[in-house]
């Protein structure tokens, strides 16, 4: 099961990963045996499970890192697009990044200034040619509005509940293009929506999850 996926090392969760058949494609496991969540998660990095990154923000789960890479993994090809909203630590915008290759681009937005600025101080330690090269930008901002600067996405991946269907998101996504988000409130499901070639929008309900919610600052610090 999910939660039964931590490791003693990077490797050993990504392992763990694997034969729960949680991840599978060659560019998914690549990109988290690349990127050492230990370089964003300073504590219990390789347990299967949430962990506080201050400011009232977490690390999501690997399980669930592992999830949405999977879902996205069409979208996150060589020289592709990727916005990842509520981006925190930075670590699932490492792995993307790892998967859009040089030419491609991932933009990381944050809310709280002191995770965005920690992020990019971890990136610029463990990934400098990711972040010297432009394939990774970390910007702050209010990421229920997107980044428009650098839109359209192939994908946008949300890190926090969305309480409806986030719209201005979704404008911000390409024709086609792919989003994977929670949403809801008391009851929450990861949505996956898909935006075809004529721009007509699908949406999957995937699964049942429990996320922070999608919300401002002064919010996030009041718990």
């Amino acid at each position: 099961m999910a939660w039964m996926c931590s490791g003693k090392t990077n490797d050993e969760l990504v392992d763990n990963l694997v034969k729960a058949r949680i991840i599978s494609s060659s560019q998914v496991i690549s990109a988290m045996r690349a990127v050492d969540r230990a370089h964003f998660s300073r504590q219990y990095p390789y347990e299967d499970s949430p962990q506080g990154i201050g400011y009232g923000a977490t690390i999501s789960a690997p399980h669930m890192h592992g999830y949405a890479l999977e879902g996205l993994v069409q979208y996150l090809k060589p020289g592709m697009r990727a916005l990842d909203v509520g981006s925190g630590s930075g670590y699932l915008t490492a792995c993307m990044a790892a998967m859009v290759g040089d030419n491609g681009l991932v933009v990381g937005i944050e809310h709280i200034p002191e995770l965005a600025d920690q992020s990019l101080v971890d990136l610029r330690a463990h990934y400098p040619e990711w972040v010297d090269g432009k394939r990774i930008e970390i910007v702050t901002g209010d990421g229920r509005k997107g980044y428009g600067d650098k839109a359209p996405y192939d994908c946008i991946h949300v890190g926090a509940a969305a309480p409806s269907k986030p719209t201005e998101l979704l404008a911000q996504l390409k024709s086609p293009g792919r989003m994977f988000v929670p949403v809801g409130t008391n009851n929450q499901y990861i949505v996956v929506y898909d935006k075809d070639s004529n721009g007509n929008v699908t949406e999957e309900r995937v699964m049942g999850v429990r996320y922070v919610p999608l919300t401002d600052a002064a919010m996030q610090f009041m718990g």
